[in-house]
């Protein structure tokens, strides 16, 4: 069977399977196990797929069709133009997280920040990707789990910043050393009751996942104690879910009246970046 011919029924099979982008994910599976990037695949789509390798494909495929995510089967995950390394142990990185890192980039690019923490940072993306366009910032990257912190920093090595990256095992803000400058969390805000459409639940963690009965334990959390591990003139920068803005802004603005809180939409409109820049 040649890779065009293998293609197309694979892309039959997943969108028979209900699994969305069925062509997208056959290239990417199929990539994966030919070891080669597009441009390849395309230059040599007549050629004859080995036994092998045509075995190794569909076995890809079959698990592509019980929900495992591709970024599992592949242990890669593409995010802010950056490859990262993934496994079963972080949360895969979201295309919407990147609006996180692009508000964190321009803040820093407008007032000193050299002092950066991103709590909660699973596989490092935010931190990594940080570290990358920002040479400067001192980075602090803390996660309750040390499986979590493995993967950290197994990307941090990849991408070469792992001189400016501190990995700090923790809850919350409780590894800190000291003030910051800026806070990134990209939080667990999937409502508990919600959790059982998480088409991925079983596959990523549970606890990256769960934000409670309305999303925002975990955040909630963070925010009472930020003050504490924020320097003035700091700025807390927080990635929330659909329809939380209004709660979080208005439990923001009760513990810090004379800061300014905004809220930023992603593409598909949904506020997905709470902001709260504090009084120098």
């Amino acid at each position: 069977m040649t890779a065009k011919q293998a293609l197309s029924r694979a892309g039959e099979v997943l969108a028979a399977g209900s699994i969305e982008d069925p062509q997208l994910e056959s290239e990417l599976l199929l990539r994966h196990t030919l070891k080669i990037d597009r441009v390849q695949l395309y230059l040599e789509i007549d050629r004859e797929l080995s036994p092998a390798q045509y075995e190794e494909f569909w076995r890809c495929i079959e698990q592509r069709l019980g929900n495992k995510p591709s970024a599992y089967i592949t242990g890669h995950r593409e995010f802010y133009g950056l490859d990262f390394y993934v496994n079963s142990d972080v949360l895969i990185p979201r295309p919407e997280s990147e609006l996180l890192v692009e508000k964190a980039i321009g803040l820093a690019r407008s007032r000193p920040l050299p002092v950066i923490a991103d709590i909660g940072t699973g596989c490092g993306a935010i931190a990594v990707s940080l570290a990358v366009n920002l040479p400067q910032a001192r980075i602090y990257a803390a996660d309750v789990s040390s499986a979590a912190l493995e993967v950290a920093l197994s990307n941090c090595k990849r991408h070469g910043v792992a001189a400016r990256i501190s990995l700090l095992e923790g809850d919350m803000l409780d590894p800190l050393p000291g003030p910051v400058d800026l806070i990134l969390a990209n939080l667990p805000y999937v409502r508990e009751p919600e959790l059982a459409g998480v088409n991925t639940l079983g596959f990523e963690p549970t606890l990256a996942l769960n934000g409670g009965a309305d999303g925002l334990d975990k955040i909630r959390r963070l925010c009472l104690r930020a003050g504490e591990k924020l320097r003035p003139g700091g700025c807390l920068l927080l990635e929330i879910g659909r329809g939380q803005g209004e709660a979080i802004s208005g439990f923001l603005a009760g513990l810090f009246p004379s800061a300014e809180i905004g809220l930023t939409p992603d593409l598909g409109g949904i506020d997905r970046v709470l902001s709260l820049l504090l009084p120098a």
